[in-house]
């Protein structure tokens, strides 16, 4: 799915979104194998609830185009790189190369190629561009609860994505004082995925990308409650983007 060709201007970049895990539909021709996995696809492990919608949010907020993706991750994880032990789950696992193959050739390469064409059309347009991959994540894992409702997940070792995630939890902080906000976690966001492929092939001066991790148990909370978190992130990363925009001469992430 594609939606809106054309992004906002944010001081000299563009917004591009993602959202690789935006649904647990199989496609037909492989819905045989997933008949004893009906109850996983429903779960967290099957997609990201909630991811879709956020995408969506940002997206018509910023004007910017979006990729999004409703195959299950279990068929392929287009978060996930090629060779990777969980780019596909264990049924399609084990069958044939020629299967897997077709998988990624039909579902993987496909979605990639068009997140990579939209990127380079933002640099070349703008010089810069932010990449925005939006997620979210089980309120409890292995029996352990997860102590924050939104992470940002980037590379430490990218200054420009530092920046910016300093400046967005900051303007949480403003206008949601309530919400946790944690960078990298609870994931670590140099670890293998989308972001972490684009940032191989492109430099910190040409690329920002940052993962939007949301804790479900927003998402599993009245509409009300949610449309009202997806507003608030919406206002603390304008803040944000006005912050780094304003205060170019420290913050770099601005030409």
């Amino acid at each position: 799915m594609i939606k809106n060709e054309n992004s906002e201007d944010c001081g000299g970049c563009s917004l591009v979104i993602t959202c690789e895990h935006g649904g647990n539909w199989i496609p037909k021709p492989y819905r045989e194998l997933f008949q004893d996995s009906q109850a996983i696809l429903a779960t967290h492990q099957g997609f990201d609830s909630g991811a879709l919608s956020m995408a969506n949010t940002l997206a018509t907020e910023f004007s910017a185009p979006l990729v999004a993706s409703t195959i299950s991750r279990l068929l392929v994880d287009l978060n996930r790189s090629i060779g990777h032990p969980r780019l596909h789950h264990e049924v399609i696992r084990n069958t044939s190369t020629s299967v897997r193959q077709r998988i990624v050739r039909d579902y993987y390469q496909p979605y990639r190629g068009q997140v990579e064409k939209l990127v380079r059309q933002a640099i070349i347009a703008h010089g810069r561009v932010i990449h925005l991959s939006s997620h979210s994540f089980t309120p409890e894992l292995n029996g352990k609860t997860r102590k924050a409702d939104i992470g940002l997940l980037y590379n430490p070792a990218r200054p420009k994505e530092s920046v910016l995630c300093k400046h967005w939890q900051a303007a949480f902080k403003t206008c949601a004082p309530d919400l946790i906000i944690r960078r990298n976690y609870p994931y670590a966001g140099k670890g293998d995925g989308l972001t972490s492929w684009f940032r191989r092939q492109l430099t910190d001066n040409a690329y920002v990308g940052i993962e939007l991790e949301i804790n479900q148990k927003h998402i599993f909370n009245t509409e009300q409650d949610w449309f009202a978190l997806r507003k608030t992130i919406i206002e603390a990363l304008r803040m944000a983007l006005a912050s780094c925009s304003t205060n170019n001469s420290t913050s770099g992430l601005y030409p």
